[in-house]
């Protein structure tokens, strides 16, 4: 099946669709990593900034820069309070545009799977720290269908339709991604995992917020008849549990990895 391209044109459309989540895996992930304050950090595929906020609040850097090459989601993290204290630049992943071990850490957010080349990408942000810094990422574990969208794509193939393929989908894997951290050359790798549920109002809040339409899924069913669309609602509100006051929620599933940059940095 071919890969969905997804274009991240709409800050407000990709908050509704996927902060709550990124912001609970988030917390954890800068937890697991248990940084130093005042440290220098580079937040790599930065979106609207809401993972770039929780670095600001929970790590107390000293710098914190952000960048993303989406114009649209660059000006949306700019418009917002955290801008006052954050470097908001468009920039691509695989040009980043600082020397060498200018930063102490370099983070990547729900990112990686998107770039086209991986392996270019994750070579500039090693380029970028410092010797002995740290390297650190987390992607959805779509593979094993545990994406914050899996209640969507399982009602699609309950009606007979294949849900789009995640681009990158392949490389979200623990070993697939510590393969490409260990041929970037980076060292001691760590691997977890990390399990997070979010809570919607109701099943019109999860229904609306997982198919935005820049979203491939939302794409692949705003395509679809109404009858058959009428069908797939009824399937997905009968696979995620709903709570005695009528909300609804479920897990989603990251992998993250941290490393460090060789003291040899080239």
């Amino acid at each position: 099946m071919t890969e969905a391209k997804v274009i991240f044109n709409d800050g407000a459309a990709y908050e509704r669709f996927m902060v709550r989540w990124s912001r609970s895996v988030g917390r954890i992930f800068l937890d697991w990593l248990a940084t130093p304050r005042d440290r220098h950090w580079l937040d790599v595929g930065c979106g609207t900034g809401a993972f770039t906020e929780l670095v600001f609040n929970t790590c107390s850097p000293a710098r914190l820069v952000a960048v993303d090459p989406a114009i649209d989601q660059i000006e949306y993290a700019r418009r917002q309070p955290i801008a006052q204290n954050v470097e908001f630049r468009a920039a691509n992943a695989t040009e980043l545009p600082f020397p060498d071990g200018h930063f102490h850490i370099v983070t990547s957010a729900l990112v990686i799977n998107f770039i086209s080349d991986r392996p270019r990408a994750l070579q500039e942000m090693r380029r970028v720290v410092r010797p002995g810094g740290l390297v650190a990422l987390y992607v959805w574990d779509v593979v094993a269908g545990l994406g914050p969208s899996w209640p969507i794509a399982q009602g699609l193939r309950s009606v007979g339709i294949s849900p789009p393929q995640m681009p990158g989908g392949h490389d979200c894997t623990l070993e697939a991604l510590h393969s490409l951290f260990e041929q970037t050359g980076l060292q001691s790798t760590e691997v977890r995992q990390i399990e997070v549920e979010s809570t919607y109002r109701d099943f019109d809040e999860l229904w609306t917020s997982q198919t935005q339409a820049f979203s491939p899924m939302g794409r692949c069913i705003a395509a679809l008849s109404e009858a058959d669309r009428v069908r797939l609602r009824a399937t997905v509100a009968a696979i995620v549990p709903v709570m005695p006051n009528g909300s609804m929620k479920y897990t989603a599933r990251a992998n993250a990895l941290k490393a460090q940059v060789p003291r040899e940095h080239l």
